[in-house]
């Protein structure tokens, strides 16, 4: 634990790993994101037609003066940081249009993960064929005689007590038991 490197109040701690992120941030070149929209291309095509403002779309800013008026701007060379990040994804320019402001894509090799610590066991190797989770049917559970005896006789006593109640033809019916307890007979409330 440091102190707050952002305000130097020492009353405030912050980790050391928080502490390197403020201090150096990560800095980003503006074709990280053509590098990350081609990576997400990448699974599924194998070229991929852009047009200029679309580019300019993806990256958040106008692409340079000179890549609207040379095809050498556009040329796959990793030296220079704009097409670094196509070529290290695995794409290179098949085609340059200036006039129809178009550039192609296409994809050459899959790009390579940067490997961290130690190597993990290649995925794609598989070692034995898929079997399937076996799956339980569940019965269908049959009530018992018991259950179906009471319920039957649940349904008797409810069916005998809407006949024991008595009907009042026409628009008499007495008051319910809590309005003869709250109310007097002769004053109803608004």
């Amino acid at each position: 634990m440091t102190p707050d490197v952002a305000t130097g109040d020492p009353t405030k701690m912050v980790c050391l790993h928080c502490a390197r992120r403020i201090v150096s941030p990560r800095t980003f070149s503006k074709f990280d994101r053509l590098r990350s929209y081609l990576k997400f291309r990448g699974s599924f095509t194998n070229r991929v037609e852009l047009p200029f403002a679309k580019i300019d779309g993806i990256i958040g800013d106008n692409l340079p003066l000179q890549a609207y008026r040379s095809e050498a701007w556009w040329n796959n060379s990793s030296s220079q940081v704009h097409s670094k990040a196509w070529v290290d994804e695995g794409w290179e320019v098949e085609s340059v249009n200036l006039k129809e402001a178009k550039v192609v894509f296409h994809k050459v090799r899959m790009a390579q993960a940067p490997v961290r610590g130690r190597r993990r066991k290649n995925r794609d190797e598989i070692k034995k064929p898929f079997t399937p989770v076996p799956v339980r049917i569940p019965k269908t559970r049959i009530p018992s005689k018991t259950k179906v005896s009471k319920l039957y006789a649940r349904i008797k006593n409810i069916e005998r007590q809407s006949k024991a109640m008595p009907t009042y033809h026409g628009s008499f019916r007495p008051r319910p038991r809590h309005e003869k307890q709250l109310f007097k007979s002769d004053r109803k409330p608004q």
